[in-house]
């Protein structure tokens, strides 16, 4: 089995937060049953499926790696953090640690599935790559060369892997260092920021703000972490997203208040503390005014929607 479930109260990889607030969500850790380097697979989807085979995959989970899947044949479709995406030959997708997502049918359709942790990129550049969690999860990259641009990585990854005897790890770092740097210069859609824009600044915020948010919601405590002013802060997230610093903390509260609404069945409550709300009632206000429902309507609405279309095999 190339995923192996964890306790649902287990810390999660490299991203702590998930420990905290997203533990009670099913989810996987690494662990191939091939590993000629740790911290790094790359198979076929079809052979995961085979490996999974009692229907996880079709059901809400969470993994603390990372997943990057080039679908070559058949359709099927992918839902990540409330986004559902069509796959058909040429979709790439890349699902981040901690991550909410589900497979539909996945045994219709195939491609090459790598999967590495957190810390197996070791250069600057790929690890703040795959610590980019607000990144697009999916590309439409049809015939287009950016296609065959990654394919051509994808497969050079594969034959090292392969390799009889000594695959070699670094080598296998460059590579995948190589098809995240790929990746990054493919065209973004507008929805999603520049993590470029906002520099160092930025970068490190979003890091901060990763380990922190089910901590804190001030602006002025990660401007002391992180030695800025919270001037400096809004500037680099306006670059960067067009918005605040508080709007961005914000709305990383917010999406996980709705993984845990919808794909748990814990009090609201117990949710709210999960998040560092002191009171329910504060955070209802708080989920109010930026999902534009409260939480149990937005839990009943997503219980009502995963019943009326439950997914295939589970």
């Amino acid at each position: 089995m190339s995923w192996s479930k964890t306790d649902s109260r287990s810390h999660v990889g490299s991203h702590a937060p998930e420990g905290a607030d997203g533990e009670a969500i099913p989810g996987f850790g690494f662990n191939p049953p091939h590993a000629p380097v740790p911290g790094i697979e790359i198979t076929d989807l079809a052979a995961l499926q085979g490996r999974v085979a009692d229907g996880t995959l079709q059901r809400v989970h969470r993994a603390d790696f990372h997943s990057l899947t080039l679908i070559t044949r058949g359709s099927g479709e992918h839902t990540c953090d409330f986004v559902t995406y069509p796959c058909r030959p040429g979709t790439l997708l890349w699902v981040r640690p901690g991550q909410v997502q589900r497979f539909t049918a996945p045994g219709r359709m195939n491609g090459t599935h790598l999967l590495f942790t957190a810390a197996f990129p070791e250069t600057a550049a790929a690890s703040g790559l795959a610590d980019d969690w607000s990144a697009p999860n999916c590309w439409q990259l049809g015939t287009s060369g950016d296609y065959a641009a990654t394919s051509a990585l994808l497969a050079r990854l594969r034959a090292e892997y392969d390799r009889a005897g000594d695959p070699s790890r670094e080598i296998l770092r460059l590579l995948l260092a190589a098809l995240l740097l790929h990746i990054d210069r493919i065209p973004r859609h507008r929805a999603h920021p520049d993590r470029h824009a906002g520099g160092e600044v930025y970068a490190r915020f979003r890091a901060e703000l990763e380990r922190s948010f089910a901590s804190t919601r001030r602006a002025e405590d990660y401007a002391d972490r992180l030695g800025y002013t919270v001037k400096t802060l809004t500037r680099a997230c306006q670059a960067a997203t067009g918005q605040s610093v508080k709007q961005v903390i914000d709305a990383r509260v917010a999406l996980q208040a709705r993984r845990l609404l919808a794909h748990t069945e814990e009090p609201v409550a117990l949710v709210a503390r999960r998040l560092g709300f002191s009171e329910p009632t504060n955070f209802g206000k708080f989920f109010t005014r930026h999902t534009g429902t409260t939480p149990g309507d937005f839990r009943r609405a997503e219980q009502s929607t995963a019943t009326a279309t439950p997914a295939e095999g589970s």
